[in-house]
């Protein structure tokens, strides 16, 4: 073993001669355990990585950080061209522009609603009447509400309006708090619509036969829908927002309602649709977005990415803060409510508001944006409710008197139901979300038989649409060697390869016991394993390694970035069923990129190096799990570097996932808009006859 070891070692230093295998500098070489000796027996699985990168993070956080790092420079552009911004002419233009592209990223917004509104019950109750109201903002698409009247007699008609939307909480306009903050606004004078989003009260989205939700809570129904949605390019959102535009229609088909003066209010995820519907609709006067608004930078930094609404298609990269949302609508008026303790944090908070006090200022209405915080933590905390009820009565109505808060008692269950059955899935021929994404993969498949690109085209948009650069320009990776390490009977190389900076991956290299004859005698047969599981699925007695490398095999196997020893941990997205990767995930997306982008150029560097390293001009390659879509892409684009490939345990196709996006594990998966341009059969059919797959799902 030992002559072997050496003999690798005298062609590692030729292959660094000639700059073929490039060395990292040695100061770096922390990113290796220190070893002792030159070779150890190993237990199972070995480590190759140090508990600290040369960078001072954590293998496990390695992933999450390069995406922050890269995030912070997109913020570090953003304030440049903040603060170069203050002209009235140049604000115009910069809202039209985040306005046009908002909506192109959450997939377009539906077309006019059809409405076909009618009123299913009304209820007195003291100073106020309910209407519940049932309406189709898209065909057969049903969307439930409760209208809060004045009363007429104190509070003549047409009254202005207020549409009150939900945050996250499974009851939706059933939630105490929201009912509470409904009826405040109709004992003030004010007409206050109160809707289910999708996923809450009325409008869960996938139902089991005791109309409970198939999937969980709404952030989970939420980002479940987002995941086929993401594949067809729209966003969770794109629903949210149509359903508030079409309640706005509603109010302004009565004539009851003063059509022209029109407010949005909600709390937590009603915070996000009231940030999102006073940016992007001119109809919204006034605003009063609560326990949502802070920054990206801050929101990275703390908790993280939230559910799928929340996260829109490569904004970040754009330049699309939470402060712009409040400055997209200037110079109208906005409050914006924050607690103190919330889990938005409250810099972050505070901050969003001073940029955007200082827009509304350069158009002379700095007096137009104010905040309200309060010594709590996340809620419509009593307080938050009545400053926003107060805003809106300023602002629509136009009155600055006396202020009436007096008990009340909330509607039942029963009483706020607006459908016969407690769902709008029971109504005959109701359609979901869901069914919607579905449509629309279907629709998508059949204009991409139509086109039917040749080879080379489909090649080139595919390294658009997944943005994965040329072969050709993909810089060489640095690969820095440690000493061997024995696991079972057989010896490897540990190494390490950094593709990025500040993302190394993790390797183990094997080779057969051969003389120099043997090796001419016979063609070199090389592997590179790419398992979704990491490398230590593959090592240890009688694993894979063993039997490939038996057979005569020089086999590689290596973690990609976020498997194996770079795994996150402690950075669970929501749910399980969203994998260790869900929020790396999540972060490439408001970056414009895929973690199936990042790690197909990964596998390219890999695989070129290895070809380059052992003198072969093609490498056989095996992926499983959630690396299976990443090396297939890979693989489709630059096929000449791969012998076969085989694929285990990966999707059979995205036409399945957004049929059925309630599979764990999917969201690392997925590339935004892929299914407008191409299928994963699509890449496969660019492979042919050296693509064998396994186990697909």
């Amino acid at each position: 073993m030992k002559s072997r070891r050496l003999a690798v070692r005298c062609s590692i230093v030729w292959l660094v001669a000639i700059g073929v295998l490039p060395i990292l500098d040695r100061s770096q070489t922390s990113v290796i355990r220190a070893q002792e000796s030159e070779s150890e027996v190993a237990s199972e699985p070995v480590s190759v990585l140090s508990e600290t990168l040369p960078n001072g993070a954590s293998p496990s956080t390695m992933t999450r950080d390069s995406l922050h790092r890269e995030a912070n420079e997109h913020f570090d552009r953003w304030r440049e061209a903040y603060e170069a911004r203050t002209e009235p002419e140049e604000i115009a233009v910069y809202q039209q522009r985040l306005k046009s592209e908002f909506v192109e990223r959450i997939g377009g917004l539906p077309g006019p609603p059809p409405l076909r509104a009618e009123v299913t019950g009304t209820i007195e109750k003291d100073g106020y009447r309910v209407e519940k109201v049932l309406f189709e903002s898209q065909p057969q698409f049903y969307v439930t509400a409760g209208l809060f009247l004045p009363d007429p007699d104190k509070f003549p008609p047409p009254w202005p309006a207020v549409v009150v939307v939900c945050g996250h909480s499974s009851e939706g306009k059933q939630q105490l708090g929201y009912q509470t903050g409904t009826a405040l606004a109709a004992l003030n004078g004010l007409a206050a619509m109160i809707v289910d989003p999708i996923g809450q009260g009325e409008r869960l989205q996938m139902l089991t036969p005791e109309n409970r939700s198939a999937i969980g809570g709404p952030t989970t129904e939420h980002t479940v829908l987002g995941t086929g949605a993401i594949l067809v390019g729209w966003n969770t959102a794109r629903w949210m927002i149509g359903d508030a535009m079409a309640a706005i229609d509603y109010l302004q088909s009565r004539d009851d309602i003063r059509g022209d003066r029109i407010g949005c209010m909600g709390n937590s995820g009603g915070g996000t649709q009231t940030s999102y519907l006073m940016a992007l609709d001119d109809r919204v006067t006034a605003a009063a977005p609560s326990c949502y608004i802070t920054s990206f930078r801050r929101l990275l930094e703390t908790i993280g990415p939230q559910d799928a609404e929340q996260n829109i298609y490569g904004q970040i990269a754009l330049g699309m803060d939470h402060a712009d949302y409040l400055m997209m609508r200037a110079p109208k008026p906005t409050l914006i409510n924050c607690a103190t303790r919330d889990f938005f944090d409250i810099s972050g908070t505070w901050g969003a508001f001073r940029d955007a006090k200082r827009l509304f200022q350069r158009l002379d209405a700095g007096l137009n944006l104010d905040l309200i915080e309060v010594d709590a933590t996340h809620g419509w905390h009593p307080m938050i409710r009545r400053a926003s009820v107060q805003f809106m009565v300023r602002h629509l109505a136009g009155r600055i008197d006396d202020f009436v808060e007096p008990e009340i008692i909330p509607l039942s269950v029963e009483e706020m139901n607006v459908t016969p059955e407690g769902q709008v899935l029971r109504l005959p021929g109701a359609v979901s979300a869901f069914d919607h994404v579905r449509a629309e993969s279907e629709r998508l498949k059949a204009e991409r038989e139509i086109a039917g690109p040749a080879p080379a085209a489909l090649r080139q948009t595919v390294r658009q649409v997944a943005m994965i650069g040329e072969l050709a320009d993909l810089a060489e990776p640095r690969i820095e060697l440690a000493d061997d390490v024995t696991i079972g009977e057989l010896n490897y190389q540990r190494l390490i390869v950094e593709v990025d900076e500040d993302v190394w991956l993790p390797g183990l290299l094997a080779r057969p016991e051969s003389d120099a004859s043997d090796a001419a005698a016979t063609e070199k047969s090389v592997t590179c394993l790419l398992l979704g599981g990491g490398k230590a699925e593959a090592t240890g007695a009688g694993g894979e390694i063993e039997r490939r490398v038996a057979r005569g095999e020089t086999v590689l196997a290596i973690d990609l970035r976020g498997v194996g020893e770079t795994a996150p941990v402690g950075q669970r997205w929501y749910h399980q069923r969203f994998g260790a990767n869900g929020g790396n995930s999540v972060l490439a997306y408001l970056l414009g990129k895929s973690l199936v982008g990042l790690r197909a150029e990964d596998c390219l560097k890999v695989v070129r190096w290895l070809a380059h390293a052992e003198g072969v001009t093609a490498i056989d390659v095996v992926a499983s799990g959630e690396l299976s879509t990443p090396v297939l892409h890979a693989a489709a684009l630059e096929p000449d570097l791969f012998g076969s490939l085989e694929l285990r345990q990966g999707p059979a196709s995205w036409a399945a996932v957004a049929a059925a996006p309630e599979r764990e594990n999917q969201v690392a998966g997925l590339v935004h808009g892929a299914l407008r341009h191409y299928d994963l059969p699509d890449l496969a059919s660019l492979i042919a006859d050296r693509l064998t797959v396994r186990e697909a799902e």
